[in-house]
């Protein structure tokens, strides 16, 4: 008989799949993230197959992503002040000036997009609040 969420009667270890999340998000392959999580290749495939270890590992990766998203964004006043000090730059070469002003026209362009569609998305969810059930 198996136990109720294990893959063949094996008990899962909360504290392997944790190193099995880490590992994957830190290694190239299976084969590499298995070795460094101290397991079979084979052990990780299987835990890489249940539902619930891939929600677990989404969830890790949405939130390494979400961490590195924040670093960019910090990152963001230097990136612009580059780009419009390459743009103005007099000695610039050509091609790097017009990548420079394409770069500052086309973020400039999708932040004021996105500003849009926060506001459309605020108005509609204001207006479903004010709906009489």
């Amino acid at each position: 008989m198996t136990n109720p969420g294990t893959s063949a009667g094996r008990k899962r270890s909360p504290k392997t799949d944790d190193k099995l999340v880490l590992a994957l998000l830190q290694q190239p392959t299976l084969d590499k993230a298995a070795a460094a999580a101290g397991i079979s290749t084979a052990t990780a495939w299987r835990r890489t197959q249940d539902p619930e270890f891939q929600d677990q590992l989404r969830k890790a990766r949405r939130e390494a992503f979400s961490q590195s998203v924040g670093r960019l964004q910090q990152a963001g006043p230097a990136a612009v002040n580059t780009l419009l000090r390459v743009m103005a730059d007099p000695a610039a070469a050509a091609a790097s000036k017009v990548r420079a002003a394409s770069q500052v026209l086309e973020i400039s362009v999708r932040a004021m997009e996105l500003d849009d569609l926060e506001g459309r998305i605020a108005r509609l969810e204001q207006d479903q609040e004010n709906r009489p059930a």
